[in-house]
């Protein structure tokens, strides 16, 4: 199946004394999806799926899977450092209808080769949907190498990488490449991949609808773009993007610690960045 080329990573918006806000949600679904995106990961890391309960973050995924347009994608995040922990969150769901499972890296404990593939193969049998891998070792400390997301490719449902590592970023037999920053998405378009699990799509969807749709304005879109990915950046996701919201007139609550919201300096770095694009 294909899962669309424009992923967002949703944000989880939350209420003024620390609930996760449904309706919210709901509200920020529809946006995105009537402004580019193909699908949504949800409870990933800019849903700060780390600080929710298990019945929040399955919530979620109900919610998405209900409140979904025909065609859309649900690609619900599972991934734990506890092989258990992953497979009850990917089996239950499976069950809440995702149309995917992405799970990450099992980060803290650093399992080697043979336990990164026996994770994934544990992970991959608790689910009849297609799994996407997660590399990402800024924030796990382990790498997925290409040579072990080949070998991971060849167990039945790992179909996709989504790559955050921008020095491993080459085509994988037997899997396809969505891009696991937003900077990376342009070069993952160029090779063929799938697309990308993006964030910055909560803010400027269609122009990152442009760059797929739009091959030969790729280039200058991704160039225009590039200092609202750095202001993005400029602390830990998923802090920026949700100042950028709220600074649109989308709020989306605050962060649960130990994040926090944006200082002085990194609202008027991200507001700067949205005035640049003709955003505010």
């Amino acid at each position: 199946m294909t899962l669309g080329a424009v992923l967002t990573a949703i944000v989880t918006p939350f209420a003024r004394d620390g609930s996760v806000d449904e309706s919210a949600f709901v509200d920020l679904m529809g946006h995105l999806y009537a402004n580019g995106t193909d699908g949504l990961v949800v409870c990933g890391t800019t849903g700060e799926a780390s600080t929710l309960s298990t019945e929040e973050h399955l919530r979620l995924v109900e919610l998405a899977v209900e409140h979904r347009p025909a065609g859309a994608t649900v690609v619900a995040s599972t991934g734990s450092n506890d092989t258990r922990h992953a497979c009850e969150m990917t089996e239950r769901a499976t069950a809440a209808g995702a149309d995917a499972i992405l799970s990450v890296t099992p980060y803290y404990n650093k399992p080697n080769r043979r336990g990164m593939l026996a994770h994934f193969g544990e992970v991959a049998r608790a689910t009849d949907k297609p799994v996407v891998l997660y590399n990402i070792p800024s924030r796990c400390v382990v790498d997925l190498p290409n040579g072990l997301l080949a070998e991971l490719a060849q167990i039945e449902r790992i179909d996709y990488v989504k790559q955050a590592n921008n020095a491993n970023l080459a085509p994988v037999e037997g899997l396809g490449i969505y891009a696991g920053n937003d900077d990376l998405f342009g070069s993952v378009l160029e090779m063929g991949g799938c697309g990308g699990i993006l964030v910055a799509s909560h803010v400027v969807g269609p122009a990152m609808r442009r760059m797929v749709d739009e091959p030969d304005q790729r280039a200058e879109i991704e160039a225009s773009l590039k200092p609202l990915f750095d202001a993005l950046g400029v602390t830990t996701n998923p802090i920026p993007v949700k100042a950028a919201l709220d600074l649109l007139g989308r709020p989306v609550g605050g962060l649960r610690l130990p994040m926090v919201e944006a200082d002085e300096h990194e609202r008027e770095v991200v507001r700067a960045a949205l005035v640049g694009a003709g955003l505010l």
